[in-house]
């Protein structure tokens, strides 16, 4: 069973986890495509930070920045020994609950164009793709994704 919890980046698991995701994108992308949150960033009170755990243990995590009109996907990653088990299921539909309950009727995220798995999945999820937004330019190295929200619909992936 996944359990899905509001929780502090800051946890030596979760921190652990965080820099696993860092690294990856530090060996795919240039500093300058880089736009994932800092730790310091994500105890910000203007973002959500929720972790998933099986059998006690860690295993991904995700945060909802909260942006003016919308909530910002950030931070999803998930274990590699733990994929294809529901974690970013469970991960979608707690952030797809929380922006609803805060009143967001829209979910953007920001994405690298070599993340293909990521892109496949956030499409899964409903996302589609649209162009630039918030302080985000145009690079080829993101991609762009938007999902309108509504109480009867939250986190549907096959």
């Amino acid at each position: 069973m996944i359990a899905i919890n509001y929780a502090d980046p800051r946890h030596p698991e979760i921190k652990a986890l965080l820099m696993q995701s860092h690294a990856l994108m530090q060996s795919l992308y240039s500093e300058e495509e880089n736009h994932y949150l800092s730790l310091e960033a994500l105890c910000k009170k203007d973002v959500r930070f929720f972790a998933a755990q099986i059998h006690g243990a860690y295993v991904g995590c995700v945060a909802l920045a909260l942006k003016e009109g919308y909530g910002e996907l950030k931070s999803m990653f998930s274990d590699p020994h733990h994929r294809g088990k529901g974690v970013a299921k469970a991960l979608m539909t707690a952030l797809e609950r929380e922006a609803i309950s805060l009143g967001f009727d829209l979910m953007r995220l920001e994405t690298g164009e070599m993340l293909k798995e990521a892109v496949t999945l956030y499409t899964k999820f409903g996302f589609i793709r649209r162009g630039p937004f918030g302080d985000y330019r145009d690079d080829p190295a993101s991609v762009f994704m938007e999902k309108s929200l509504n109480a009867t619909h939250t986190a549907s992936a096959p």
